[in-house]
């Protein structure tokens, strides 16, 4: 695959605006056609932010990487840092800049996101529960920004906040099963408190999530599939059980847990 390509992380490009499509359409339903030169627009700062925050990852990480991803371009020497540096940089400001003729509202949003990922590779990832904040702020901004480009943040807003919380559940099981390959370069939560209480902390967050999915059944915001919902709760709940004895297990199962409530949502909003 092209140097480039595998730099800036095309398939989790792609992820991104799959997400974004999906999102708008939980927003506005089949309305979204009527505003298809923003979706376009859209999709194209995802994936110059995708690829912006990849590069800058991989500039900076390019030590680690040299053992931890030996098959990344800079670890290959097929580029030269300075270049993915400069890649970094301008994915980030061209998503910030393309941004502006969607409004205020999603430019803010594209900034603050870029501020965050310039301070989270730069300084956060290093400092644990914080990092693992950052990154679950940032899941829940993308379905903010489908909300900024329709201009409805009424069906989304519970499920960017759910995406949020059940992300930091992940975030800290993941720093929970890399404990011991963490120490003496990150300080994690699970470092600081304890396995034990870390895993106790994570699974607060995964159940956190599941109540609030229950708000648009109580408000009636979508059709009766929504109630499949439940699936996903169930997923969720048997995470936080799990996510003591087996961190990567809880972690995987949540990423199926959040896929089965997108559909849902989409569920919800279709028919």
């Amino acid at each position: 695959m092209n140097k480039y390509l595998r730099l800036f992380r095309f398939g989790n490009g792609v992820m991104g605006i799959i997400g974004l499509l999906v999102s708008i359409f939980i927003a506005t339903g089949y309305n979204m056609f009527d505003q298809t030169l923003n979706i376009i627009l859209g999709c194209v700062i995802v994936l110059a932010f995708v690829a912006g925050g990849n590069a800058l990852n991989d500039y900076i990480d390019v030590e680690i990487d040299r053992t931890a991803h030996p098959d990344r371009p800079l670890p290959m020497g097929e580029m030269e840092p300075r270049t993915a540096q400069l890649c970094g940089y301008g994915g980030l400001i061209l998503a910030v800049v393309l941004s502006i003729p969607l409004g205020w509202i999603a430019a803010l949003l594209v900034i603050v996101c870029a501020a965050m990922m310039f301070g989270y590779e730069t300084a956060l990832k290093q400092r644990g529960f914080i990092g693992n904040i950052c990154i679950a702020v940032l899941t829940g901004a993308v379905f903010l920004f489908a909300g900024s480009i329709v201009n409805n943040f009424s069906q989304v807003w519970v499920l960017a906040l759910l995406a949020a919380l059940v992300s930091v559940g992940r975030e800290i099981a993941k720093d929970v099963e890399d404990m011991e390959s963490d120490e003496g370069s990150r300080m994690t939560l699970p470092m600081i408190i304890g396995k034990d209480r870390a895993a106790l902390v994570a699974a607060v967050f995964f159940i956190l999530g599941p109540l609030l999915s229950f708000i648009p059944i109580i408000n009636g915001m979508f059709g009766i599939l929504y109630a499949t919902v439940i699936v996903a709760d169930i997923i969720f709940v048997y995470c936080a059980v799990a996510v003591r004895k087996d961190a990567h297990k809880a972690e995987k199962l949540a990423k199926v847990a959040m896929f089965v409530a997108l559909i849902s949502f989409i569920l919800g909003v279709a028919l």
